[in-house]
């Protein structure tokens, strides 16, 4: 009894404060993230103009899609291994794998060993943002993790705005490759400061067996302390059952709509984030405004994480993403259309407020549809089906550029977002379908099951 009023005593309390290490570092991850995946829309145009590349508007597409077809292998390898070999590790190998990738593009001289380099660095790329969020989704004070995950993806717009930065700046005095070799920066920043500073999640240390470690760690940043329920187990045994429990009764249903949104905002993060400035330089633009329409679209993804969180902390995730998905479709129906620059500026920022913000609250509403033991693996594959539009998304725009129709791309946004809030604003539904579904609860006395 002392014991346990000795440990309570020393237990820090669970607000932004303790946990801050734990988002910082995480952020500082995202925001390498997303300045690598926004760089190579970022230099596009330049290397569309370098004639010893050999890169065409139908292969520069295609590359966009080898990108996201790794960030897909990555984010189903990572989602499913984390909790088995540790998510601190998981998250360092994906830093690392981005960053070789950087390298390979920096010095490839074709657009055959370019492609393989954007594929490596898809492989990092998709197993990073589900660790990120799985961690800070588990570290987060109580009834405020969309408000956390807002903060988190904040980073990745202001990765997106430096490699933006690189792209007007850099690009132009020193060529494009010398923005790739900027991507290798995060493997000689992050990758150390998370093996130092970077704690492992508590569940996945007491599914490892290594219970007091677990605690200790719970203490320190003010976490309840995991239980055999909540840990996921571990193993390729444990790793199917995590897989299993996505079609409980309960989420049989959500799951698949979690996905179909996911889809749709992953097409439109990784397509607007590939094609954007190419796309507006095709509707007359100049290469340099063509080019910061991708820094004014995240600037807008900052402003909309910061009041997205806040928004679905009070009236809830599932339906603050409907909504946005629906703006999102208004503003590139918009983008369509031939505006003043100014007035295109505006919509661009206004686009980008809504459209991030939409797809970071499909992740924040698998918070609401699957439990503790289920949430690295549910992540892991919202995010994973999710790629398959995120590869969808910069193939298609590529197709459409090398047939002269670029303008269709604000369009396929459009349908992309319609249909992204449809899904999305099902899922409460789905899951008091899955409720009515599921076998009666057991009798009392089994309550007490894994709690000793």
């Amino acid at each position: 009894m002392n014991s346990s009023h000795s440990s309570a005593a020393s237990r820090s309390p669970h607000t932004f404060r303790t946990v801050f290490p734990v988002l910082a570092l995480c952020w500082l991850a995202v925001f390498f993230d997303g300045m690598d995946v926004n760089i190579y829309g970022a230099v596009m145009p330049h290397m569309l103009d370098d004639s010893g590349l050999g890169l065409t508007p139908a292969t520069a597409g295609t590359i966009g899609s080898w990108t996201t077809f790794g960030m897909l292998i990555g984010a189903l390898t990572a989602g499913n291994l984390t909790d088995w070999l540790g998510r601190r590790l998981m998250l360092v190998t994906s830093v690392t794998l981005f960053s070789l990738g950087s390298a390979i593009c920096a010095v490839a001289p074709g657009v055959g060993l370019f492609g393989a380099g954007r594929f490596v660095a898809g492989l990092g790329l998709g197993g990073l943002m589900p660790l990120c969020l799985a961690m800070v989704m588990e570290f987060a004070p109580p009834r405020r993790a969309a408000l956390t995950t807002g903060l988190l993806m904040t980073s990745y717009h202001f990765g997106g705005m430096a490699a933006t930065g690189l792209g007007l700046t850099l690009a132009p005095a020193a060529g494009w490759r010398w923005v790739f070799w900027a991507g290798v920066i995060p493997a000689l920043v992050a990758v150390p400061l998370l093996l130092k500073l970077l704690p492992e999640s508590p569940g996945v240390l007491l599914a490892h067996g290594e219970r007091a470690k677990a605690d200790a760690v719970a203490d320190r940043y003010g976490l309840p302390r995991p239980t055999e329920v909540a840990a996921p187990a571990a193993g390729a045994a444990g790793r199917l059952a995590a897989i299993r429990a996505l079609f409980r009764p309960e989420s049989r249903w959500a799951t698949p709509l979690l996905w179909l949104a996911s889809f749709s905002g992953l097409l439109l993060v990784y397509g607007v984030s590939t094609w954007l400035p190419q796309m507006m330089r095709a509707s007359g633009y100049g290469l340099n405004s063509s080019i910061s329409f991708l820094m004014v679209i995240n600037a807008g993804g900052i402003v909309g994480l910061l009041i997205t969180g806040r928004a679905a902390d009070r009236f809830g995730a599932v339906r603050v993403s409907a909504i946005w998905f629906v703006l999102t479709a208004a503003g590139a129906l918009l983008l369509k259309s031939q505006l003043p620059l100014g007035v295109t500026y505006a919509v661009v920022a206004v686009t980008g407020v809504f459209l991030f913000s939409a797809q970071v609250m499909v992740y924040a509403a698998t918070n609401t549809v699957y439990r503790d033991s289920e949430r690295a693996a549910g992540l892991g594959w919202v995010t994973g089906i999710g790629r398959t539009g995120a590869v969808v998304g910069p193939w298609l725009i590529g197709v459409l550029a090398t047939n002269g129709n670029q303008s269709w791309g604000f369009t396929t946004f459009a349908l992309a977002g319609l249909v992204g809030a449809v899904a999305i604003a099902l899922v409460p539904l789905a899951r008091r379908i899955g409720r009515s579904d599921a076998p009666a609860a057991p009798a009392p006395v089994a309550a007490t099951v894994g709690l000793s």
